[in-house]
């Protein structure tokens, strides 16, 4: 009996230090500051996204779906470009639909709440009246500020030129080669 007494004390106090050592690492976990560093960078990356693939896409297919989508811009943008972009007059004219296919913040401070995202994005052209798109695709860089408790916003965009990999410079701001289907450009 003796012996069942010693055996379930000792039983207890393994499961105790069990569950304290568990207590602890969690506790370590919830204030590191790496993890909120990776929640941070996440957040900006995500909200970068979103805000490379708003200030992207218009529909232009009718003056109010136009004005909709300059009001979108706004909501994605701070600073400068969201003044620039709302003297954008809204026109009936070829819509655009983007998708961001790649992107990576490549600077992040977070005390100071600012970011550098770059991305590389495929855009659906629909000229007025067509019924085939065409694609377009673009290197852009985009500077986040931070504006809110967890909310990043587009301060500048701007295209990343595209240099050929063998020497040659790519042709266009957007790096877009024109010429034959194989992109010679001859």
């Amino acid at each position: 009996m003796r012996r069942a007494g010693v055996l379930a004390t000792g039983v207890l106090v393994v499961a105790l230090g069990f569950c304290g050592t568990g207590a602890w690492t969690y506790a370590q976990a919830r204030t590191d500051q790496e993890l909120a560093f990776s929640r941070e960078r996440d957040t900006a990356l995500a909200d970068g996204r979103r805000g490379v693939t708003v200030l992207n896409t218009l529909d232009a297919s009718t003056r109010e779906r136009a004005e909709a989508g300059i009001r979108a811009w706004r909501e994605a943008s701070t600073g400068p470009l969201r003044t620039e972009l709302g003297r954008t007059e809204p026109a009936v004219g070829a819509s655009a639909r983007a998708t961001v296919t790649e992107a990576a913040l490549t600077a992040l401070d977070a005390r100071a709440g600012t970011a550098k995202l770059i991305a590389t994005v495929r855009v659906d052209v629909t000229p007025r009246g067509a019924a085939a798109a065409t694609t377009d695709r673009k290197r852009l860089e985009a500077v986040l500020t931070r504006t809110g408790e967890d909310t990043w916003r587009v301060a500048a965009l701007s295209t990343v030129p595209v240099t050929g990999a063998e020497g040659g410079a790519g042709g266009g701001a957007s790096g877009d080669r024109s010429g034959d289907e194989n992109g010679s450009g001859e």
